[in-house]
């Protein structure tokens, strides 16, 4: 349901993400119903005082069982305001459970024909660069990606009950929710890599399959959660791959109203909170979500006010409540593992029911079938190997205040882990040796590289001419193209980076030619080619130095990450919101 039948993708005027209508009169009540001025009566808009959590008969979590918990870790440290993903979830809740439950609800072939006519199919990309092939492992096995979306979309009514400014009915959906789920290779392990919906990027071409329009490359940077408004799911599958390089297999999209369905039919997940919660600030902004200190069971409406919840927890931020949502999505998984939602046949045909009208996939997944198939890789995973992770990123400056870029280094790190099938758990084996690029290199003479001096830092100045004591050590190994740059470019380490796949192999071959690990070849759309950086673990010297190599299987801290089988967590309530 991410869009509308008639794919009413245009619009006279499309509001920028950033604007009221959107996002915030959704979750913050202004009196008059958005917007537009006009009141909407929905029971989960957050401006209705609807009984869903608002009064006291909610207080106890809708009647949710409560269990005092220690409360989880505390963080030290505030995070700056924002205004970033407002309802980053909506997704791989749903999203999730149609690929664990699905495959437990064979009832017949003739069923899983009517729930195959419930699923609405898309292409998977939108845009002109063919995805690399995965890399394989030793066993000859290949990792599984796929890219979860929840839209904004008002294109029905089920969507618009549930609040909004009249205005973006029918309008241009947004990709408010991003989540690249990667299980390994020898489906020992799960990572889901969840991105701000309002991360600064720069968006590929993207033509329409269907209208045959053609959105042309951004020459500036735009918010990620516009891609989806570019053709459809296949441009944010497109802007995906152009920013990490990780070739996706698959996507699923859902909108609101699945996931209020999907959240009814579960059945109820525990989440914990360390003081009483209620997420409503005297200028009546919160999503309205009411439980006491503990554990509490929430489901359907509640369920939703969790995972829209920004204004309650920790610091306020967006950041926390892609946190509580990461936590209720381990919550969801232990509980369905449990067995105990999946006893009853009626349960469980609901279920399959909300998934599948839930749902649009692209072509690849042609049925049903092709879900379980899914659904039957995912369950191979125990749960103490699910790791969550947000993608490490700073805010910007300036008239960017308030969205977000990917962290340098720490991003392109998560990202090449992903790459490489390395577990952001940390339990792998010692890392072997990334795989070479199957695009084989240009001959050096033919292969232009480009040298930075990246040798200083905050506590030291850079070495002078480095860059170009390096560019000749390269046109001695047969690089005649390689030139210095005069810009300075700190980096704590050397790199090679490279723009797209089809120079992967290019840039690993001058790696080799200077004893650099090609662990350090990374993919970067900060470089437009084969860009040599001399980081400061290089100063001096013509031969890279074997102790500089860098282990780069730790998950940096940046990404927040979350273990699958952790039990104690709970989220920390934020000064002003307990009651």
């Amino acid at each position: 349901m991410g869009q509308s039948t008639d794919r009413q993708w245009e619009r006279q005027r499309v509001p920028h993400a950033g604007e009221l209508g959107w996002d915030d009169s959704l979750y913050e009540g202004d009196g008059a119903g958005g917007a537009g001025g006009e009141n909407v009566t929905a029971t989960t808009d957050e401006s209705s005082g609807s009984s869903a959590g608002n009064g006291d008969d909610t207080a106890d979590g809708s009647g949710g069982s409560q269990r005092t918990r220690k409360g989880g870790r505390r963080r030290t440290g505030t995070r700056p305001r924002s205004r970033r993903g407002k309802r980053r979830i909506l997704l791989w809740v749903s999203s999730a459970l149609a690929l664990l439950l699905l495959g437990t609800a064979g009832a017949g072939y003739l069923y899983f024909r009517h729930l195959d006519s419930n699923l609405k199919k898309e292409d998977l990309t939108l845009g002109d660069k063919p995805m690399a092939d995965h890399k394989v492992n030793s066993a000859g096995q290949t990792p599984l990606n796929i890219l979860l979306i929840g839209s904004d979309a008002r294109d029905s009514k089920a969507n618009q009950d549930l609040g909004g400014a009249k205005e973006t009915f029918g309008g241009l959906p947004l990709a408010d929710v991003q989540m690249l789920l990667h299980v390994s290779a020898d489906r020992s392990n799960m990572s889901v890599v969840s991105m701000p919906r309002d991360t600064m990027l720069k968006m590929p071409k993207c033509t329409d399959t269907e209208t045959g329009k053609v959105y042309p490359a951004s020459t500036v940077d735009v918010q990620t959660n516009e891609s989806l408004g570019r053709g459809g799911p296949g441009c944010t599958v497109a802007t995906w791959y152009e920013l990490t390089g990780i070739p996706i297999d698959h996507f699923m999209m859902i909108d609101f109203a699945g996931v209020v369905s999907m959240a009814d039919a579960i059945g109820g997940v525990p989440v914990c909170v360390t003081e009483n919660i209620h997420s409503r600030n005297a200028e009546g902004k919160g999503s309205g979500l009411k439980l006491k200190k503990g554990e509490s069971v929430i489901q359907g409406e509640q369920a939703l006010q969790w995972l829209r919840t920004r204004y309650g927890f920790e610091d306020g931020s967006d950041l926390a409540r892609t946190h509580a949502q990461h936590m209720y999505m381990n919550s969801m998984v232990r509980e369905l593992r449990k067995g105990a939602k999946l006893t009853d046949p009626g349960k469980l045909m609901s279920l399959a029911e909300a998934a599948t009208d839930a749902l649009t996939v692209d072509k690849g997944i042609d049925g049903v079938n092709k879900l379980y198939g899914l659904a039957e890789e995912l369950k191979k995973v125990p749960t103490k190997r699910i790791t969550m992770a947000t993608m490490p990123n700073v805010y910007g400056t300036g008239a960017q205040s308030g969205r977000v870029y990917p962290k340098a280094g720490d991003a392109e790190q998560l990202f090449t882990m992903v790459r490489d099938d390395v577990p952001l758990d940390g339990k792998a084996s010692k890392r072997k040796p990334p795989a070479e690029s199957k695009d084989p290199a240009a001959a050096p003479a033919d292969t232009g590289v480009l040298v930075r001096n990246g040798t200083g830092s905050d506590t030291q100045a850079p070495t002078q001419q480095r860059a170009t004591a390096v560019a000749g050590l390269l046109v001695a190994e047969g690089y005649t193209k390689a030139v210095s740059d005069a810009t300075l470019d700190p980096h704590e380490r050397t790199e090679v980076l490279f723009p797209n796949p089809e120079l992967e192999g290019d840039a690993q071959a001058v790696a080799k030619s200077l004893g650099i690990p090609v662990s350090s070849v990374k993919k970067s759309t900060d470089v437009s080619g084969v860009t040599l950086v001399v980081g400061a673990d290089w100063r001096t010297g013509d031969t890279y130095p074997k102790s500089a190599a860098k282990d780069e299987d730790k998950t940096p801290d940046t990404a927040r990450a979350l273990n699958g089988a952790d039990e104690g967590q709970c989220m920390e309530v934020q000064p002003g919101f307990t009651w």
